[in-house]
């Protein structure tokens, strides 16, 4: 038996970072409440600590402890009683013709290529957008727990990548990037929608999409995948509809 399998959560510490500019409402001062050390935090471990609100970059496990904000919602899909709209599923129909197979955790130049490109169409300026190969390894492929990568690829043409990783409870979605250049493509919303139907053939009851920051463009979209359950005040609580689809 490895004795690292039932590690009490009182065994972890925790510090707050020093503040610095937030990536997503501009103005505001973040903090960070950071777990460690790393080696302790498996999958059961880190299974709990989704629950408690953090997310994992690399092997930095975290979760926003602002002194003036609480924007950061923790956000989760109850895969089994998730509906899509109307406009998600033309998505699905839209992106049918993919493939995705699953992998483990490995690096391949046509996925930094990719990665490069997604960020300098989708994030210019945002920091990633500059990130060499060691960064890109450090953020995407690095991982203490049960991590999966995922190839879309469309007539054998790599069109998306996800970094997902496998909970007690659930899948926690890492990060996905994608082709940028195809025009009407919703590859993004395909993902998500493609996440909950693996979760629930592994009969899983969630699926975890990271912070619900309502008025971030970047990260509000998440409200739109129905019923949806937010973290206030230490309890998941159903979140209220978005406005309808067109």
């Amino acid at each position: 038996m490895n004795l690292l399998d039932d590690i009490p959560l009182t065994a972890l510490h925790f510090y707050l970072t020093a503040p610095y500019p937030c990536s997503y409402l501009p103005d505001e001062q973040s903090r960070s409440q950071v777990a460690t050390p790393t080696f302790l935090i498996n999958t059961a471990v880190y299974s709990e600590l989704v629950r408690q609100g953090f997310r994992r970059s690399g092997t930095y496990t975290y979760r926003p402890r602002c002194d003036s904000c609480q924007a950061c919602v923790p956000l989760r899909i109850p895969a089994k009683g998730f509906a899509p709209n109307r406009s998600q599923r033309r998505a699905w129909k839209q992106h049918a013709g993919l493939s995705a197979t699953l992998h483990p955790l490995q690096d391949k130049p046509e996925y930094y290529d990719l990665y490069q490109r997604y960020q300098g169409a989708r994030h210019q300026g945002g920091g990633m957008d500059s990130d060499d190969r060691e960064s890109y390894r450090n953020f995407l492929l690095q991982s203490h727990v049960d991590s999966i990568l995922v190839e879309f690829r469309e007539q054998g043409i790599l069109r998306m990548v996800s970094v997902i990783d496998l909970l007690d409870d659930g899948l926690s979605s890492v990060y996905t990037f994608y082709d940028p250049g195809l025009p009407r493509a919703r590859l993004g919303v395909y993902n998500v929608l493609w996440q909950i139907e693996l979760c629930r053939k592994l009969e899983l009851d969630y699926v975890y999409l990271g912070y619900w920051i309502k008025h971030s463009r970047k990260m509000a979209y998440k409200s739109a995948y129905q019923p949806a359950e937010g973290l206030v005040d230490g309890a998941w609580r159903l979140l209220g509809k978005p406005l309808p689809s067109p």
